[in-house]
């Protein structure tokens, strides 16, 4: 059953052990510590990985949202990583992958993401050239 809340600007509630607070405007959240958050259009069905930097994506999301199976999840990444690095002789994708890489190690998945999205936008364009 769906619990529905009603809440004021700049009330705060805990939620699976994050402190959230509803912004003064009360329509944003803002969560006061670090907490596991994707966002619907951050969420990608494993059937659209279809791209190497669309699977590099996947897998750094389902590392993120299951932590308890991340050194699976790594151990994949890290392979595609450098199997993609192996690949190409672009230096702009080189840094990508290095950044994604270091996020990961990092365990700063969200950055991560957010890269690897840039990644997808260049890669897409780089398969609309040939």
């Amino acid at each position: 059953m769906p619990l529905k809340l009603d809440l004021k600007p700049g009330e705060k509630f805990i939620l699976n052990g994050t402190v959230v607070q509803v912004g003064r405007d009360g329509r944003s959240l803002i969560l006061q510590n670090e907490a596991t958050l994707l966002r619907d259009r951050d969420v990608m069905q494993e059937d659209d990985a279809n791209t190497p930097a669309r699977r590099i994506y996947f897998v750094i999301m389902m590392s993120y949202i299951d932590p308890e199976n991340a050194a699976h999840y790594d151990e994949r990444l890290y392979q595609l990583l450098n199997e993609y690095m192996a690949a190409t002789s672009l230096p702009v994708v080189k840094q990508s992958l290095l950044l994604i890489a270091q996020n990961v190690a990092a365990r700063h998945h969200y950055r991560a993401l957010k890269a690897c999205k840039s990644l997808i936008v260049a890669e897409d364009e780089l398969l609309k050239l040939t």
